[in-house]
């Protein structure tokens, strides 16, 4: 019998074979419907893939500290950019199936129902906001959009004007609420940032608009597509579930803000940029974000714990990521997976991130002995 030839891959059969680790988010889908219809143990299977699977097979697989060329032209990444657009309407009927059914069949007791939620919760924000996070940050307008549509499902459009002109251009100073800060629990973050963050939102768009002689009320102010898409997305739970439907959608809503929070909250916690003076600080640099290199972690996620990297080069697609080792940028000690988990327990987190914080300190920043200032955010001029 005469041996077959050994098949070489064509050049796109490799494409997607590299960029399907970073599919891994699908896995949700099922786990998803599963716990829906038969509730039980099952609801455990959503949250458990997130969380703890992913956590062990960082634990096994180890870390991935190789580079993609930044240079690659956008036609090779083809495979690794569907994902975030086919998420969209993956999640859009997920979603809505999910409240139709559970607000038809009223099939589930309350401890399961909440369980379920946190777990559509860990999917509509680990998956869904991270892509959002990605597709916002692209210049042509389809992206935006499946980004805005995204955010939408979750109540959390502002995400995207607090982000790119909040976060980025303040990132690590007192101006951005959501750098936290050192010794801060998630506890005190979280309220602080779902009150702050809104507001800077509105109030960066609304400079911007003041600076083209518009007002902020004009209709180019995203603010209004953001309200009527989460609109929509109430009104479609209302259809699909009437008001029971809406507390579904909500409390979801809630945990997916939840998560997202988790994860702001890990990636600058106790960082700053040092203060020049006269209200100007340095330059934003690999440093100044928390870095990890777990293999798996970064396929669920999508490269976004290449952090570091990120706040470097924004425009940066996330295969292209760079990955920026222990002498450029601090390392976390665990995936994101991890540190959220250790982040809901304070006394845990600052045991194990505070003395990294003040290694930190002396590493970057020798010559400043009195950090009272970047606490209480008074400088002095």
């Amino acid at each position: 019998m005469t041996n077959l030839p050994n098949q070489i891959p064509t050049p796109e059969v490799r494409k997607l074979r590299a960029a399907l680790p970073f599919w891994m988010s699908l896995v949700n889908v099922p786990l998803a419907i599963l716990g829906t219809l038969w509730g039980g143990w099952w609801l455990l299977a959503l949250p458990a893939y997130g969380l703890i699977v992913v956590s062990i097979l960082d634990r096994i697989v180890g870390l991935n500290e190789a580079n993609t060329d930044p240079d690659t032209a956008e036609a090779e990444l083809f495979w690794f950019r569907a994902i975030t657009a086919l998420w969209v309407p993956v999640q859009f009927v997920l979603l809505f199936w999910i409240i139709g059914y559970v607000a038809a069949h009223r099939h589930l007791g309350l401890i399961e129902m909440i369980v379920l939620l946190y777990g559509i919760g860990i999917m509509t924000g680990a998956a869904g906001i991270v892509y959002a996070h990605e597709l916002m940050h692209q210049k042509n307008k389809t992206e935006r959009w499946l980004a805005d549509i995204l955010l939408s499902m979750v109540l959390y459009s502002h995400f995207r004007s607090e982000h790119l002109l909040v976060h980025h251009r303040h990132v690590g100073t007192p101006k951005d609420a959501v750098t936290a800060r050192y010794n801060e629990s998630f506890f005190h973050y979280f309220p602080r940032v779902l009150l702050e963050c809104p507001r800077s939102a509105w109030r960066a768009e609304g400079a911007m608009l003041k600076r083209r002689d518009l007002s902020v009320w004009d209709r180019r102010n995203p603010f209004w597509r953001y309200g009527a898409l989460q609109l929509f997305m109430v009104f479609s739970a209302l259809i699909v579930g009437g008001w029971f439907g809406v507390l579904l959608f909500v409390v979801q809503a809630f945990f997916a803000a939840w998560m997202l929070e988790l994860t702001n909250y890990i990636e600058h916690y106790g960082l700053t940029r040092k203060y020049l003076g006269k209200g100007k600080f340095e330059h934003v640099q690999p440093h100044h974000s928390w870095n990890a290199a777990h293999k798996v972690s970064n396929w669920f996620l999508i490269n976004l714990q290449r952090h570091s990297d990120h706040h470097y080069k924004p425009d940066r697609r996330f295969p292209l990521l760079q990955h920026h080792s222990e002498d450029a940028a601090p390392q976390l000690p665990y995936g994101y997976p991890m540190m959220t988990a250790m982040a809901m327990i304070p006394p845990l987190w600052r045991r194990v991130m505070n003395p990294r914080v003040r290694q930190w300190r002396r590493r970057y920043y020798p010559e400043i002995s009195d950090w009272t200032p970047y606490k209480k955010g008074v400088f002095p001029n």
